[in-house]
């Protein structure tokens, strides 16, 4: 192939190399893009879940006493689970009704910069937003079923 090579052009040098070592290189700036979004992706969950379960616990502790009255009264565990999560789950639904598109128009924009793009289907922002509901349900509804389990005396005692 060098002997061809330089017949045909004896001015340049014969540079070659893996196809795979090429797109390696082409690619390395995404790739060390992805895993710092990864990493500040995890901590943006991270701390996102502890301001959500710090909030569950505020709202559990300001409404102590009317979870005991509410048990007192024949209230079910789930019925006080229910009440105590929904009035902080709102924010997260309006957080991801902006989220999602946003999220679209960004990464349109960013895959517009490749040569072969792909589609950006439906479903992934779908998945991710029940993904996004779940984790905040169990951050909340971790902290609102232990207020709605704890002993409906405690709360009444003083009063």
């Amino acid at each position: 192939i060098k002997k061809e090579y330089s017949a045909v052009a004896a001015a340049y040098p014969l540079e070659y190399s893996f196809l795979d070592q090429q797109f390696n290189e082409l690619y390395q700036k995404d790739l060390r893009q992805q895993t710092v979004l990864t990493l500040f992706a995890a901590l943006a969950i991270f701390v996102a879940c502890l301001g959500l379960f710090g909030l569950a616990s505020f709202t559990a502790t300001k409404r102590f006493k009317e979870i005991g009255v509410r048990k007192v009264l024949g209230s079910s565990v789930s019925g006080i689970v229910l009440l105590l999560s929904k009035d902080l789950l709102k924010p997260v639904l309006v957080s991801m009704l902006i989220a999602t598109p946003l999220g679209y128009v960004v990464m349109n924009h960013w895959l517009q910069s490749f040569a072969y793009r792909t589609s950006l289907p439906w479903w992934v922002f779908l998945l991710s937003a029940f993904i996004t509901f779940g984790v905040a349900l169990l951050t909340i509804g971790f902290k609102a079923a232990k207020a709605a389990l704890a002993s409906p005396v405690k709360s009444l005692r003083s009063e």
